[in-house]
């Protein structure tokens, strides 16, 4: 498992969408008992801190100590600096697994070796993610294109499970058929800087060139956002696969 977010893991805590309630709800009724949960790739623990509004306690796992450092914190949340394809649970632990925007930086056999052991009978596996936000008006190409031609030779390989929906993801398992889902927000110029810099190809850019694409970017863009402080609607594609 790779780790890109040590470096902005502030900044990930501080910009990075988080999911929908109605999300939620859905990986919740997958199933009957909620007593334990493990969220694996945690990050700053955006998803791990909604589950354990649910569930009698939630591990949530993550190889960055300095995200871990900026996680949620919740009486029931107990936190471990742990790769997802080698941990210390006990088998058949979990009634639910998850992992939000972090599956493409997985081992795939080793973590779902992982799952099986320690997955109870009956239990859910949730893989979540979120595609390229989609921006009203110029503003979306123009995020498409710094995307794909500034920083395309920058993404890590592994992003392409990403761009593909997460449906060329290995998934061994019994799949569920799931809703559509997206998250929606009303962001400002600043809050799009701040997340456009948690991306793991802006800070491969900065190490080799030794400047900031972003904020280039941010300044062409300007002029096409609107008077200072106005907001623009921005969405996030929900990915979901699910399987027992």
């Amino acid at each position: 498992m790779k780790d890109n977010f040590s470096a902005q893991a502030q900044g990930y805590a501080q910009f990075r969408p988080t999911y929908p309630d109605e999300l939620v709800d859905f990986v919740l009724s997958l199933t009957l008992s909620h007593e334990f949960a493990w969220d694996c790739g945690t990050g700053n623990g955006q998803l791990g801190a909604k589950l354990a509004d649910h569930f009698k306690q939630v591990f949530a796992t993550d190889i960055s100590a300095k995200q871990i450092a900026q996680a949620i914190q919740k009486p029931n949340l107990v936190y471990k600096v742990e790769p997802a394809e080698v941990t210390s649970f006990a088998d058949a632990s979990f009634d639910l697994i998850t992992v939000a925007q972090a599956i493409h930086w997985f081992n795939f056999d080793l973590f779902y070796k992982e799952v099986r052991r320690t997955l109870k009978p009956g239990g859910a596996l949730a893989v979540i993610g979120y595609g390229l936000p989609e921006v009203e008006g110029r503003t979306g190409d123009k995020i498409e294109a710094f995307y794909t031609q500034t920083l395309g030779d920058y993404w890590d390989k592994e992003r392409h499970y990403i761009d593909e929906g997460y449906k060329t993801i290995p998934f061994p398992f019994e799949e569920i058929t799931t809703p559509a889902f997206s998250n929606q927000y009303e962001w400002s110029l600043d809050q799009l800087t701040g997340y456009l810099n948690t991306w793991s190809a802006v800070q491969h850019f900065i190490r080799q060139n030794g400047t900031n694409p972003v904020e280039a970017f941010i300044a062409d863009l300007k002029d096409n956002w609107g008077a200072a402080g106005s907001t623009k609607l921005v969405t996030f594609p929900i990915l979901l696969r699910v399987g027992r």
